[in-house]
């Protein structure tokens, strides 16, 4: 594996509260297992963090994919923004169940809002960026600038 893809994944990895890519991966870890134990109604958890959707990024030639699952929200309850380095996507979940049945009524309301920060990588062109929401999906196409694209060459040592 050469340095630069080391370094361009790393970069994905951090964040503005993450010092390097292994604390990234131990708290991922540890929200697997912290998960793992509860039950839940949909891909979103409505808990002690609040909701935390599916995230996904994959790199491709000329751009990084970013997706994200968001079942049972509208474009309208999502949020995108790039600041600093950082796509911000926050929205909020609205779920409400109601069953009437010989003079019983059941009425179930769940609400919650999430907000998750990607670190994105140092090539990306954030005046490109392009999202489509379709199906429950959120997808970013994060297109890479091809004057930042990192270069290296051999130093010779005196």
């Amino acid at each position: 594996m050469d340095e630069i893809a080391t370094d361009r994944r790393a970069g994905v990895a951090r964040g503005a509260d993450v010092a390097n890519p292994f604390t990234w991966l131990r708290s991922e870890i540890d929200r697997l297992f912290d998960d793992a134990g509860r039950p839940t109604r949909s891909l979103f958890h409505f808990g002690e963090r609040g909701l935390n959707p599916a995230l996904e990024m994959v790199e491709e030639p000329t751009t990084y994919r970013l997706s994200a699952e968001l079942p049972g929200l509208a474009e309208s309850d999502i949020a995108l923004s790039i600041a600093d380095g950082c796509l911000t996507l926050a929205g909020e979940k609205r779920e409400e169940a109601r069953s009437e049945g010989k003079g019983v009524l059941l009425s179930e309301r769940r609400y919650g809002a999430f907000e998750r920060q990607v670190p994105l990588p140092s090539d990306v062109d954030a005046d490109a960026v392009r999202a489509t929401f379709r199906d429950g999906v959120l997808t970013v196409m994060l297109p890479k600038d091809v004057k930042a694209a990192p270069r290296s060459r051999t130093i010779a040592i005196d």
